[in-house]
């Protein structure tokens, strides 16, 4: 059947910090409830553009206008700009089309390597997608109802036969994949069908729930559109019924995508029958030397918004990460920053995805720079030498909550250690990219072997050329920083700061204790 084209560390050792603001976050529901007289009081079906003025520091990236509208313009067919990497881990490409009826027709095509090299099967799946209203969880993006009534599966080789046979219950082995026939459509799934095997097979389209698009005016005069998805859950038993709050990686508009697009070229001109395949490269060694930074403004689930800034000494086996939190999708609103430092092992290549390497690192240090009322109103609030030793924060005022063995209103505590997973490749441009593991959609942190992750987040681009930037010694003032999470939606600021203490602490409370 053919069809026709149209991050932690990052928080990366220092997850635990993330950690800090997604117990924040937690609480988010009770005080939006409490700071807004409707619980809607966002816009629902306005045509407004909200201009996302966020620049970068990093000189090797483009200053671009971002618009994002509410509600999104889904219209066209979107595809991925590289091989994507789902926990578990799986190693995707997709191809999501929407049309003005509200029907849907996207391909996923799965491979059994992280490069996307050796097709293993795709799934052909349609449906229909109604937009709803603007998220109050999640400000910038948009809800939506979603119903598939159809799923199809072609596997591409006998071997992919063999093994999906190995991961599916030998009930759906028996009365479904002894039936699929290598090259040819085979039907799992239809509205008068059960889902039992797709279940089975991981299969689910929980990340249409969740959607925004943007666009972003380049310097040079032409225009990118990306649409974010909603989150995939990194537990497996939980991804086929999780509601997503933060998003994957990007799709492209085929339209309106970055050029050069050689992986976009490939994957619109694919079809279910017929999915694209890399040509066999060399893996790029891991180089950390240097300064990565964001690349733009990044979501996380429970409405987290940050940016992060990276200086890697490997002769030193130092890191130093800069957390930016905000409460706004566009990065323009700073609660507060973390500046963390530490000390990292490189250890073995991944078994699991062979282009990366499985590291630890260790948190030894960490300060806090609070930047709003009600982030040190609520610093100020924690037990003496519980973050800190003053016990009294400022707006502006940085504080080392080293001594203090962390910060237990933010969840820190010191010192920390996290195993990690990192890879680095080389973009269109030939810009080096940093790839760091994604953080638990739990709000927990990789603190033991087996909670090393198995996908990553989004990719740091690397400043100055790789130039090394020297680390201070651990004595040493690691310098003020802006980095931030949102923790409010409304009302008036005086309310605004009692509510956050009081359901902030509360919330701690609960999660800490």
């Amino acid at each position: 059947m053919k069809r026709k084209g149209g991050g932690s560390m990052s928080a990366g050792a220092c997850s635990h910090l993330l950690r800090g603001a997604w117990l924040l976050c937690c609480c988010q529901v009770v005080l939006v409830a409490a700071s807004r007289s409707k619980l809607w009081d966002v816009p629902v079906s306005s045509n407004v553009s909200h201009s996302l003025q966020w620049e970068p520091e990093c000189p090797l990236q483009e200053k671009a206008k971002i618009t994002a509208s509410v509600p999104p313009a889904l219209d066209g067919t979107w595809v991925s700009t590289r091989c994507e990497v789902r926990p578990g881990p799986e190693f995707l490409l997709r191809y999501y089309s929407f049309h003005p009826t509200r029907h849907l027709q996207a391909v996923q095509h799965y491979y059994t390597d992280s490069t996307c090299e050796d097709p293993a099967y795709s799934l052909l799946i349609r449906g229909k997608l109604r937009l709803r209203q603007a998220s109050w969880i999640t400000p910038g993006a948009t809800e939506t109802d979603h119903h598939i009534n159809k799923v199809a599966i072609v596997v591409h080789n006998h071997s992919a036969k063999q093994r999906l046979a190995s991961r599916l219950p030998p009930s759906c082995v028996g009365m479904i994949l002894s039936r699929v026939v290598p090259g040819k459509l085979f039907e799992l799934h239809n509205t008068r069908a059960g889902r039992v095997c797709l279940s089975a097979l991981g299969f689910s389209m929980m990340e249409l729930g969740l959607v925004r698009v943007e666009t972003r005016q380049l310097a040079n005069g032409g225009k990118v559109q990306e649409m974010f998805l909603g989150d995939i859950h990194t537990q497996w038993t939980q991804r086929t019924h999780h509601i997503p709050t933060g998003y994957q990686a990007p799709l492209q508009n085929v339209m309106h995508h970055i050029h050069p697009c050689p992986v976009c070229a490939l994957v619109y001109r694919s079809t279910e029958l017929r999915p694209p395949a890399f040509p066999r490269g060399p893996s790029p060694p891991l180089h950390l030397s240097g300064r990565w930074v964001s690349q733009r403004c990044e979501t996380r689930p429970s409405a987290l918004f940050l940016t992060r800034d990276f200086t890697f000494e490997p002769d030193m086996h130092q890191w130093r990460g800069i957390y930016r939190h905000y409460s706004d999708p566009s990065c323009s609103q700073p609660t507060f920053t973390l500046t963390a430092s530490g000390h990292y092992a490189q250890g073995n290549p991944s078994t699991k995805i062979t282009t990366a390497t499985e590291l630890v690192f260790k948190v030894t240090q960490v300060r806090v720079t609070p930047l709003d009322e009600a982030t040190a109103k609520l610093l100020s609030s924690t037990r003496p030498g519980k973050c800190g030793l003053t016990g009294s924060w400022e707006v502006g005022i940085e504080q080392d909550i080293t001594a203090s063995h962390g910060c237990t209103a933010l969840g820190i505590k010191l010192p920390h250690k996290e195993y990690e997973l990192f890879k680095t490749e080389l973009d269109h441009r030939k810009q080096a990219l940093l790839f760091i593991g994604e953080r638990p959609t739990d709000g927990s942190s990789p603190d033991r072997q087996q909670k090393r992750p198995t996908s990553f987040q989004t990719p740091l681009v690397q400043c100055a050329g790789g130039q090394e930037e020297r680390l201070p010694s651990p004595g040493q003032r690691l310098g003020s920083h802006s980095r931030q999470i949102q923790l409010s939606s409304g009302g008036t600021e005086r309310w605004r700061g009692h509510l956050l203490v009081l359901g902030l602490v509360l919330c701690t409370w609960v999660c800490v204790y």
